[in-house]
């Protein structure tokens, strides 16, 4: 049976010249950027609170800013300048400024003191305005172009209009409501939740791979994830990751609901497992997220697709705007393994956390100094005034595995908004901007974007 929504009209209309979709860290800083260049911004975010996966994922690592030799910053923009300002309130690895170091460990922060520092951000932004607790639902668009959004929160449904629009939900909501068309992979990332842990350090010492193993029998929601944890600044708490929801549609509402209770289940075997085996210990369970961590939904058809072989292969590209090196990362979605294609050249493949096969994808004694992403990844194909931003972008499965991460993320965010500056002021589409002038203000704003040579 069809229910027919009658026609309805909205009265309450708010406009902005950018309006951004999403405020992870991915949409607060294209936000920001935007109103730094001189742009009325409003933002919606769905949940209580700025930051995403790193806030309300609880995931408090973000990579090093660094190239592989460590003689160049690669990554500098919000991203550094969030670790400055975390730096302050004791809220971040200081190993940061230190190439080698941030390369092996990568850089840990408090996503608490996160969730209050992004407050500060946007609300020093004056030409923001921003509304949580804030879901969208739908766009008003015809041939490639959208003229209005509705949004819904407790004061009623709204509408927003703006001259161009950011699509930062993750989920690339805005892009689907528009009729853009979106693609899934032939086999997604899993998605992963996150959990802050007080007391870790009153284990005892054991393997927590064989540990788990012993107790599947009889604790079967024992996590199969590729397990690894960190410490978090500023506290004596532990974060550790390590479910995973195996063959998980995350872009389907009836399968990430059933991911989100099946991940808590992992996490509650997991207390039990160590009650059991060390029933001394004073582990507590402190936080879960409020969001499950997921990897890869939908992605988006663009102006062209980025590909594994022309990333690991340091292609530059003429719209260019971050780099990375963060390495290929693919988990798999039917088990616990995970590809690594490291960029000192070696190829590693773990299952239960045992390596399997190693060889070089590099000649012997060669290495990748970074890889490049370009702007056109982000652009929907025939889209006049939109642009994405996040995890939609359009890459192939090798290819998504290493510019997936939020490093590499947050740089897209600051490009989009400075694109959508661009589109704005010079009165053209989205897809006809010139990438020179978003590498240019991108650096004028802090950015490390490196010029061909």
């Amino acid at each position: 049976m069809d229910i027919i929504v009658p026609e309805e009209k909205i009265s309450n209309v708010i406009s902005a010249d950018i309006c951004v979709i999403g405020g992870s860290c991915t949409g607060v800083f294209a936000a920001v950027r935007a109103a730094r260049l001189g742009a009325d911004v409003i933002l919606v975010e769905k949940a209580n609170r700025f930051g995403g996966v790193a806030t309300c994922g609880l995931v408090g690592m973000w990579h090093t800013l660094f190239d592989m030799e460590g003689q160049r910053q690669i990554i500098g923009g919000m991203t550094h300048e969030m670790m400055e300002r975390l730096e302050k309130r004791n809220a971040v690895s200081p190993n940061f400024r230190d190439p080698a170091n941030s390369r092996i460990h990568g850089v840990r922060f408090n996503s608490e003191e996160l969730t209050l520092e992004l407050d500060e951000l946007v609300l020093e932004q004056k030409k923001i305005r921003f509304f949580l607790n804030t879901g969208f639902s739908r766009a008003i668009s015809s041939n490639g172009r959208i003229e209005a959004v509705i949004a819904e929160n407790k004061s009623g449904r709204f509408a927003i209009k703006a001259d161009v629009f950011v699509d930062a939900s993750g989920d690339a909501l805005l892009c689907r409501e528009a009729g853009f068309p979106l693609w899934k992979a032939e086999r997604p990332q899993p998605p992963t939740s996150c959990a802050r842990f007080g007391g870790w350090d009153t284990l005892g010492s054991h393997n927590l791979k064989e540990t788990v193993e012993k107790y599947r029998k009889d604790l079967p929601d024992l996590p199969c994830g590729y397990y690894w944890s960190m410490d978090i600044p500023g506290t004596a708490d532990m974060m550790f990751a390590g479910t995973r929801i195996l063959n998980c549609d995350c872009s389907d509402g009836a399968a990430i609901s059933n991911a989100e209770v099946t991940a808590r289940r992992q996490i509650r075997a997991l207390m039990d497992m160590y009650r059991r085996e060390f029933p001394e210990n004073r582990l507590s369970l402190n936080s879960m997220p409020s969001a499950i961590g997921i990897r890869e939904g939908e992605h988006i058809t663009s102006c062209r697709r980025l590909c594994g072989d022309e990333l690991l292969a340091g292609t530059y590209f003429a719209d260019t705007i971050g780099h990375g090196t963060y390495p290929v990362d693919v988990h798999g979605n039917e088990d616990d393994s995970i590809t690594f294609w490291h960029l000192n050249g070696n190829k590693r493949t773990y299952h239960s956390h045992k390596l399997i096969q190693e060889e070089r994808w590099l000649p012997e004694g060669e290495i990748l100094s970074h890889y490049n992403i370009p702007l056109s990844a982000m652009i929907p194909e025939n889209a006049e005034n939109l642009i994405s931003a996040g995890r939609m972008i359009d890459a192939d499965c090798k290819a998504f595995g290493a510019v997936r991460v939020m490093v590499n993320l947050n740089q897209c965010g600051e490009a989009a908004g400075v694109a959508a500056w661009l589109a704005l002021n010079r009165n053209c589409t989205i897809n006809r901007i010139d990438c020179s002038e978003v590498r240019r203000l991108l650096n004028q704003g802090g950015s490390c974007i490196i010029d061909p040579e």
